[in-house]
């Protein structure tokens, strides 16, 4: 079976009167950073489901209604003030969200998103699609990289919703984001790990960790508040101390970081990362591991990490 059509996830084979479930990466949350496909998706759409942080980031250039022109739902008509969905459809049980007015009337409700709540979300979402609302699910950096993308696919297939159109809206990840601010540390083989433990045991964690180091890719590390020193001392095992460490916090986010003092990065060596433990700042930090190749360099205006793509040189190209 091969993928077809203009529109990705089935939206242009869908029966009249259904919508699309979008789940939208949207990077970092700032606009800048958005992709333009993203914020089309999330400034049309009939619902968005975003967290409190996504709501203000997406409020900043009128993705999203600003506070002022939005109002509860429950105060209008619980829920069913947008346009294209059917009145007579019993919404009992939907999340009742805040209805917001963009300046050309177009009206959008806005549903928060929490830790605790994404599996009634996201069975919510499939009832909204099958009736006629096109929703938005938020999900920062991209949803395939530790988002929300497998969530609404495991949920679609444990309710039997494989009459939802579902659509996946990349965007920029923390990984990309990270290593666009310290230079080219990326351009070579690399790999990503999570250090979350919530999922799987540390043992399994610590043998991916281990892998990486041995087979020589740069490695980006995420959720490095939990357990970070306990990742250095494996890569340790097998790369060596001088190997260059990018300790990044709020890649893309600017003026608007929720970790330190906004969006900064520090660089270290792997023998010396964990004596910057006040640098770690919470989940908006990631750690950049570069490999032997990986080396500083430095212009006039400040220092970064390159890893050459294969060990060329100048001449290669």
């Amino acid at each position: 079976m091969t993928g077809n059509g203009s529109s990705p996830g089935g939206a242009d084979e869908a029966p009249d009167g259904m919508g699309t479930l979008y789940v939208v990466g949207i990077g970092p949350g700032l606009p800048h950073a958005m992709t333009q496909r993203a914020r089309d998706v999330i400034r049309h759409a009939d619902c968005v489901i975003a967290s409190n942080l996504y709501q203000e980031f997406l409020r900043r250039d009128g993705t999203i209604p600003p506070e002022s022109r939005t109002e509860d739902a429950a105060a209008t008509d619980g829920g069913a003030a947008v346009g294209s969905v059917d009145d007579s459809t019993d919404h009992a049980g939907w999340t009742v969200g805040n209805v917001g007015t963009h300046p050309d009337g177009e009206t959008v409700e806005i549903v928060r998103s929490s830790m605790g709540q994404q599996i009634e979300l996201a069975r919510e979402a499939f009832e909204r699609v099958r009736d006629g609302q096109d929703v938005a699910h938020v999900s920062g950096g991209d949803p395939n990289v530790y988002g929300k993308s497998d969530l609404v696919y495991l949920m679609a297939d444990e309710d039997d919703a494989d009459d939802v159109p579902i659509e996946i809206v990349p965007g920029v990840t923390a990984a990309l984001g990270g290593a666009a601010m310290v230079g080219a540390p990326l351009s070579n083989d690399f790999c990503t790990i999570s250090l979350s433990d919530k999922w799987r045991g540390w043992e399994e964690i610590a043998e991916k960790l281990r892998a990486a180091a041995v087979s020589d890719f740069s490695i980006v590390l995420y959720n490095c508040w939990r357990d970070y020193e306990r990742a250095i001392e494996v890569l340790r095992e097998h790369r060596t101390d001088g190997a260059p460490v990018a300790i990044v916090n709020d890649a893309g986010r600017g003026e608007a970081g929720r970790n330190l003092d906004d969006e900064t990065y520090m660089l270290t060596t792997l023998g010396e990362a964990t004596d910057h433990d006040d640098e770690v700042g919470g989940m908006g930090t990631s750690l950049i591991v570069g490999t032997h190749e990986t080396e500083v360099w430095e212009n006039d205006y400040d220092q970064f990490l390159v890893t050459p793509r294969g060990g060329r040189d100048v001449d290669d190209f």
